[in-house]
């Protein structure tokens, strides 16, 4: 945990800048720069240092580095074959931990909200079926882990309104931001338990190519997502015999 701000803060640099790179690269290959963001969306990778630094946490609380895996690895699905995960932890056998790491940069806030919390649901359930189902023996409860960062923009940070055309929206939705709907989406992750840890994160272009970030929740911090993953990953490495 040492150095935890500082190691999250060259991982949101790392993002703006892989964004900017994959911008300037799809724009000399194609003449013309890409609608939008879909260049930097289409291109991939810009999370890498966010799963490099988890990665990091798990090899310092004694897993093997050949047990945390952060290329894209399947795992099985309840609702369909496999699912694909961004960080999957495999020790002897034992399915330690999964995390989904995700983010969004604007300007479709609204439709990219929405797919994001059905992937998010989607994904918990049918997971957490498969390991009902027995799909993960002889493995005990996996950790399971989500990580959202969303661009800190007008766009984002704005109240919204919402439609209500039969029936009426819960009232904490009313007028509220794209930013207070991911809180209040991670938020109920936990409360839900379909995620043992939710983390949460605001960040905008000129301020995260220095590293600046935002952290609307306390209880959705990347501090607290780091210390549930490495209890128990710790726990996990003592049972193993590798601490």
């Amino acid at each position: 945990m040492e150095h935890l701000k500082e190691r999250l803060a060259e991982a949101i640099k790392q993002f703006w800048l892989t964004r900017e790179e994959q911008n300037r690269r799809q724009g000399s290959i194609s003449g013309r720069q890409d609608y939008g963001s879909r260049s930097a969306v289409t291109g991939g990778a810009q999370l890498n240092g966010f799963t490099t630094l988890v990665k990091e946490l798990l090899i310092e609380c004694k897993l093997p580095d050949a047990t945390v895996h952060i290329e894209k690895t399947t795992l099985p699905g309840y609702f369909r074959p496999t699912k694909d995960w961004d960080l999957v932890a495999v020790v002897n056998g034992n399915l330690i931990a999964s995390i989904e790491f995700k983010s969004q940069v604007g300007p479709s806030f609204g439709n990219n909200f929405n797919n994001r919390v059905e992937e998010a649901l989607g994904s918990a359930t049918d997971i957490w079926t498969a390991y009902r189902e027995g799909a993960f023996k002889p493995s005990q409860r996996p950790w399971l882990g989500y990580l959202m960062l969303l661009e800190d923009h007008v766009k984002s940070t704005t109240h919204v309104k919402v439609k209500q055309p039969h029936f009426n929206v819960l009232k904490e939705f009313h007028e509220a931001s794209y930013m207070k709907r991911y809180e209040l989406f991670c938020e109920r992750l936990l409360r839900e338990r379909l995620y043992d840890a939710a983390c949460f994160i605001m960040s905008d272009k000129e301020g995260g190519l220095r590293g600046q970030y935002k952290e609307p929740s306390e209880e959705l911090s990347f501090e607290n997502f780091a210390t549930s993953l490495m209890s128990h990953a710790i726990a996990f490495a003592k049972k193993l015999g590798y601490s």
